[in-house]
């Protein structure tokens, strides 16, 4: 009798896990690659070509502060054009049917939410929000990009690489000078700044603190698409394994969180999840 594939026995431990309802879905990069927007750590990830813009480079340095959103201006459209694959369709499949309960997301693309699914704490912000660094006001990335198509009608540069996961693509330094970029609108001021968490910025305590409760209050904690590279996700793994919560991992590669998963899953998203929700939902 011929054994049935890792994956295929993967996904029946899994499908078992989440019969019970109650899951917490933790989602990283590796959920959106297949709508087009890459990972940092991937084999393909955008680590491995360029540095991604830090908070203290954004904060302290104007010129940096201007690569970005010039960069950002060019690569806005395909992070707003982007729709959800089927992972992100069968993560809001298993909501509907109970198997998962609330999701935090690491990504900043908003397509969890685009592809149904509810209940979803964006870790690290979002790039459809901006917010003022000298006023706070919250707004719209969509109307910034507006009244920068208003301030920018020639700039056209052609971009030297595909769009990164922060939303920015890379230019050629000679570009830059002809980008503008506009205030605030509430106080006529600024810094703007994407309502996200960069590089060297440190998440805000609270949201910190929801998620961990978010893990308390799991029957088990899933994984999707997260090499858990850094401690602002690997964290969550930590305290549900310290907590006797089964934790189950799903990503194509090794995982910093491997040691400490109750099931593996070494497979592609695209076809794990949907399999996932024809069982369950």
């Amino acid at each position: 009798m011929t054994a049935a594939p890792p994956a295929v026995e993967g996904i029946s431990a899994l499908a078992d896990l989440l019969a019970g309802g109650g899951a917490l879905v933790l989602s990283g990069a590796g959920i959106s690659t297949d709508s087009g927007i890459p990972d940092y750590r991937g084999v393909t990830g955008s680590l491995r070509r360029h540095t991604p813009m830090t908070y203290q480079t954004f904060t302290r340095d104007p010129r940096g502060r201007h690569r970005y959103w010039a960069r950002s201006f060019v690569g806005w459209r395909q992070i707003a054009d982007a729709r959800p694959n089927p992972g992100h369709r069968a993560v809001a499949a298993l909501q509907q049917a109970g198997a998962v309960g609330e999701v935090i997301t690491q990504n900043v693309d908003g397509l969890h939410q685009a592809g149904g699914a509810r209940d979803v704490l964006e870790l690290h912000g979002g790039l459809d929000r901006t917010v003022c660094l000298a006023c706070g006001d919250v707004a719209d990335r969509a109307e910034l990009d507006v009244r920068l198509r208003e301030v920018n009608p020639g700039f056209r540069p052609e971009a030297t690489d595909e769009v990164n996961p922060d939303g920015d693509v890379e230019l050629p330094e000679e570009a830059l000078d002809g980008f503008v970029m506009v205030g605030c609108l509430a106080c006529g001021g600024g810094p703007l700044k994407p309502d996200v968490v960069f590089f060297g910025e440190t998440v805000p305590r609270n949201r910190v603190d929801r998620c961990f409760g978010l893990v308390d209050e799991a029957s088990s904690l899933v994984v999707l698409g997260s090499s858990l590279t850094v401690m602002s996700g690997y964290r969550f793994v930590i305290r549900a394994a310290k907590r006797g919560i089964p934790v189950a991992i799903v990503n194509a590669g090794a995982t910093r969180g491997d040691p400490k998963a109750d099931v593996r899953v070494d497979a592609p998203l695209g076809a794990v999840l949907p399999e996932l929700a024809r069982r369950l939902a």
